[in-house]
């Protein structure tokens, strides 16, 4: 436990020296084994074959899925089709923003993904149309890590690959906490801004006005609605899985983006394959020096000696969870959601079956956390990724940052580890899991 606390808080240092995540995970994981006299040259062919598992292959094809749809129209389409229904409301133009990024989290399952796509767009269309610039970064921000409970979500597939799970039923825990969350969300949204005058509205329309613009977006978006449709389909109906559903959506934004939308070229496609491949070869970086140390710390049985060690401190039930709670908070905060999830599958998840907690209601107590995690100060990685397109200084999007979380993503994380049926349920119906 002392060479992995100082190896933790090795990479803790590096990281907050602004060290390459992967880089600061490579030499935690050199240090930690070296120094617990793990053999290295059974660690680094078992990252290798781990990192080159046919799960994973889902990984880089949602990645460039999600890339060839931002560039394709895609998620233009599905915008106009949202705001089509409330775009006449106050505030309406937030609620389209929560929703799309809940879409887009159905298509590119990235977090990161929804902040370039969405984020570009609607933050500067809602800043444009009244909306305070820190209301809608933080909006932004913290609706992009519904793209971790919508599925299929890129860091449930690695936390159920880490830990041995079906990535089916990882999916499917977190789907109910995320449409809960992302009605939360629209109402927190309304509320804020409802003595905000500087917004405006669209004129009001008669209601057969109202039903033609719908229809009229609803066709032009039907192909963007229909990717989703077709991904979970087959991912659910047995078709076929995660990884082949990936490469589906891959082959269907391609040719919507090229010959139905046309927002997409032939020319585009190797810048997008290379951006897509940038992305990806940092996650494969992070993750191969992740699974080296995971592999060191269970030949050392560092998760036993953790669970262990909480249990010895509390028998309680409900203050473990708590515990494990601000654990991954503090992780999602420091690190992406993708290292974040293996960290978790790592360390946490042998505790919580220790206390019997369902492993796959344990996933989404770490899908619905890391969201968190990442969107909280100080180090908030998706928070300042939005702030980046925004352009703005943290004193002017954090207060209404912190009360998003604190009024809406909080208690979801809460209610979520508490009452397990939220979670388990879709995957008992759907899946038949015990």
């Amino acid at each position: 436990m002392l060479i992995f606390s100082i190896s933790m808080a090795l990479i803790v240092i590096l990281l907050l020296l602004e060290m390459p995540i992967a880089f600061s995970f490579g030499i935690g994981a050199l240090v930690f084994a070296y120094a617990s006299g793990a053999d290295i040259s059974f660690l680094i062919p078992y990252a290798y074959q781990t990192t080159s598992s046919f799960a994973l292959l889902a990984l880089p094809l949602f990645v460039l899925a999600g890339t060839v749809m931002a560039r394709g129209g895609i998620s233009d389409r599905l915008l106009n089709f949202v705001n089509a229904f409330v775009g006449r409301v106050k505030g309406g133009l937030g609620a389209v923003t929560i929703v799309t990024c809940a879409l887009f989290g159905a298509i590119s399952g990235s977090s990161s993904a929804a902040i370039a796509a969405i984020g570009q767009i609607m933050i500067p269309r809602m800043v444009k149309e009244g909306y305070p610039a820190g209301h809608a970064t933080a909006l932004v921000a913290c609706s992009s890590v519904l793209a971790l409970m919508i599925p299929p979500s890129i860091p449930m597939i690695v936390f159920a690959v880490t830990g041995g799970l079906s990535v089916g039923a990882a999916f499917l825990s977190t789907v109910i906490p995320g449409a809960l969350l992302a009605c939360v969300y629209i109402a927190l949204n309304f509320i804020f801004l409802r003595k905000v005058n500087t917004i405006q509205v669209e004129e009001k329309i008669p209601f057969n006005m109202v039903t033609k613009k719908v229809w009229t977006s609803g066709i032009d978006a039907f192909w963007a609605l229909l990717m989703p449709i077709i991904i979970l389909g087959a991912i659910y109906s047995g078709i076929a899985t995660p990884t082949e559903a990936a490469a589906i959506a891959l082959v269907y934004a391609v040719i919507v983006g090229l010959f139905v939308y046309k927002g997409f070229t032939i020319k585009s496609l190797p810048d997008a394959i290379i951006k897509a491949a940038i992305t990806t070869g940092s996650i494969i970086a992070v993750l191969f020096f992740l699974f080296v140390m995971s592999r060191a710390m269970i030949l050392q049985q560092v998760p036993k000696e953790v669970a262990e060690a909480l249990v010895a401190l509390t028998e309680n039930k409900v203050l473990i969870l708590l515990f494990i709670n601000l654990i991954l908070l503090l992780i999602g905060m420091i690190v992406d959601d993708v290292s974040g999830s293996v960290l978790a599958a790592i360390i946490l998840l042998p505790v919580a079956t220790e206390i019997g907690v369902h492993p796959i209601h344990f996933a989404a107590i770490v899908g619905t956390n890391l969201g968190l995690g990442n969107v909280s100060p100080p180090c908030a990685p998706m928070l300042y990724m939005a702030a980046g397109v925004s352009k703005l200084t943290l004193d002017q999007y954090v207060g209404p940052t912190l009360k998003l979380l604190f009024f809406g993503h909080l208690p979801m994380v809460l209610i979520v580890t508490f009452i397990p049926e939220l979670s388990l349920w879709l995957p008992r119906l759907l899946l038949g899991i015990d």
